[in-house]
């Protein structure tokens, strides 16, 4: 086996977060998700060993160590090695190797960064065992499903699709399972809108999610109306984009901050609620939370003529301007 290197971008939400959560999307009769890709990449190397050891190395943890074969690294409790452990069990490469990880998402980030990881890990080991995955939605449910054996709570699945074709991607629940519909974003204003700003506080999407769901099967008054809501804004958006009606797209994303707030206070926080004060305050038409909120990461909406005065005034408030772009539609894996 030679080396194999593999990357994939994170995404930005535009709209129906958390509905993805089964079965949460049941609840309200189906749902829609938008998303982008973007250039906020996770970078997986695996390169083949000449003997059964494995060396795990991830410059985002420091994790830097060897193990003398795969069943000692699924026999080890260290909790920093379950990312890696569903792989190497189910994979079952007869060698050894050096896995190199690293994801250019800030800790928290609400971009996705360890769905994309997973996602570029698959990618990686797939390709290294010649198992061949079916579609787009087999790679997603086997990512979702490790996931949520890693992590020990519920999780979605939006973040996955773009990991794995890049684009905008239109993503449909029902009770017939998962649609994709993937759609370039050349020359569009998704590029030339687009700015991302990180708060500088990190978020925790499996708690803020759980507690949605939680509330949800008690059919809780606020929280149900609250994804009502969210899903019609969901709907809303996804007419926008297959129209290139993107006039609208200020105002749904302030409706979809508006009624993401109702849905859990934890959503937001004094440092999102300051970045879209002074992004407003300096010319952005609109701010979008990215993921579940809390902290992380915000889309900026602005125009191009206004875009420096954003930027200069959120780098003034401390908050950190990404130079991110969208990624358009990637080639298929197989």
């Amino acid at each position: 086996m030679s080396l194999i290197k593999i990357e994939s971008p994170t995404r930005v939400d535009l709209a129906g977060g958390t509905l993805d959560l089964w079965p949460l999307f049941n609840f309200v009769g189906g749902a829609v998700t938008v998303n982008v890709a973007i250039d906020v990449l996770s970078r997986v190397e695996l390169e083949q060993a000449s003997t059964s050891e494995v060396h795990l190395i991830s410059e985002d943890i420091g994790l830097n160590q060897k193990f003398k074969s795969v069943a000692d690294v699924l026999e080890s409790p260290q909790p920093e090695l379950k990312i890696y452990q569903p792989l190497l069990r189910d994979f079952k490469l007869p060698h050894g190797f050096t896995l190199k990880t690293k994801s250019q998402s800030p800790v928290g980030g609400g971009l996705g960064g360890s769905s994309s990881l997973i996602i570029s890990m698959i990618k990686a080991f797939s390709k290294a065992s010649n198992f061949k995955f079916q579609n787009n939605h087999e790679i997603v449910r086997y990512a979702h499903n490790i996931e949520a054996e890693i992590l020990n709570t519920p999780t979605g699945t939006q973040d996955y699709y773009p990991a794995i074709s890049g684009g905008l991607n239109i993503i449909r629940y029902n009770s017939f399972g998962i649609q994709q519909e993937i759609h370039s974003i050349s020359n569009t204003p998704l590029e030339s809108h687009f700015l991302l700003v990180y708060t500088g506080k990190a978020h925790h999407s499996g708690l803020n999610n759980f507690e949605v769901l939680q509330n949800a099967q008690k059919k809780h008054l606020q929280t149900m109306k609250a994804l009502n809501s969210l899903k019609m804004v969901a709907e809303q958006t996804e007419k926008a984009c297959l129209s290139k009606d993107w006039a609208k797209l200020p105002t749904l994303f302030r409706d979809e901050y508006k009624y993401r707030v109702q849905l859990c206070e934890a959503f937001t926080s004094p440092e999102i609620e300051k970045l879209h004060q002074i992004s407003l305050q300096n010319g952005a038409e609109a701010v979008k939370i990215c993921g579940a909120g809390g902290g992380g990461c915000v889309l900026v909406w602005v125009e191009p003529r206004q875009r420096e005065k954003v930027t200069q005034a959120c780098q003034r408030a401390g908050f950190q301007t990404m130079s991110s772009r969208i990624v358009d539609r990637l080639p298929p894996i197989n």
